[in-house]
């Protein structure tokens, strides 16, 4: 398979995934396994590219977006609670991950070991979904403004998990927030508005440190990637949410366990 194709390919798996709760980093992982697509660029790859699929977020919800920035500079307190909120939430994965970015990145690029944390990943991750869909207690929060600061700082803590590959930011951040009392609606869209910082700052600081290595190959395949995973997500988001408010979580729980079971197999057996 010729290198474009997969490129293009692992853009249209990114915009798909990132915003379901079944790890784009974990499907891109094991489709790289599958395509070829492994090595030191790889990584780099597969975190820069999520900046597509987040500028996805900032054009759907651009008037979310405007409404806070001119509230801010007037002061509102709902454009000063949803500031805060989500900045509480970023706090703690911007902080850990400087110090576990290492570790991480040696998991992203290790053609044995990456595979095979994402099988399990997946698989226990379907699990917790569906135990927490069962036990999921009757909301209080139904927007985002109307999040506490502990609801917020805990969805941040629980956001951590997904520096494991295969375990899901959005799905950690939407587990956490069901969990934490945020209805089904308000902890999807507050995965998406947190997935901003988040990646700026994972795919800034990777950058910062791999930016050398990458030559004019590799950033050509980050531009082509980053494309098509905008593309793609644009038209994912308003699906899932669709899914979100008539099925809820359990769908996406089922799908992580039977790719996550089939991935683990595939692993064994070669």
């Amino acid at each position: 398979m010729t290198e474009l194709l997969t490129i293009i390919l692992l853009g249209i798996v990114e915009g798909v995934t990132e915003f379901l709760p079944v790890s784009s980093t974990g499907h891109l992982i094991l489709a790289g396994a599958l395509l070829g697509f492994q090595g030191e660029g790889s990584g780099t790859f597969e975190i820069v590219i999520q900046l597509g699929a987040i500028l996805a977020v900032i054009v759907l919800y651009w008037k979310r977006f405007w409404a806070v920035a001119v509230g801010l500079l007037g002061r509102e307190g709902d454009a000063i609670l949803f500031t805060r909120n989500i900045l509480l939430a970023f706090l703690p994965s911007a902080v850990i991950g400087v110090f576990v970015y290492k570790g991480v990145k040696a998991l992203l690029t290790s053609p044995s070991v990456g595979p095979l944390v994402v099988s399990i990943a997946l698989i226990v991750g379907g699990i917790a979904i569906l135990v927490i869909e069962k036990l999921v207690k009757e909301p209080e929060a139904h927007e985002v403004e109307a999040m506490t600061w502990k609801t917020a700082l805990g969805i941040g803590i629980v956001q951590c998990l997904a520096m494991i590959p295969g375990v899901s930011r959005s799905g950690a951040t939407i587990m956490g927030a069901l969990s934490l009392g945020v209805d089904r609606k308000t902890a999807a869209e507050f995965s998406f508005f947190l997935a901003v910082p988040t990646m700026i700052a994972a795919s800034g600081y990777d950058l910062l440190k791999s930016h050398a290595s990458l030559g004019e190959s590799g950033w050509l395949a980050i531009a082509l990637g980053f494309v098509v995973s905008f593309v793609v997500a644009m038209l994912v988001i308003r699906w899932f949410m669709t899914i979100v408010t008539r099925h809820g979580f359990a769908p996406f729980a089922w799908y992580r366990i039977a790719i996550g079971g089939a991935a683990l197999i595939w692993l064994l057996s070669i």
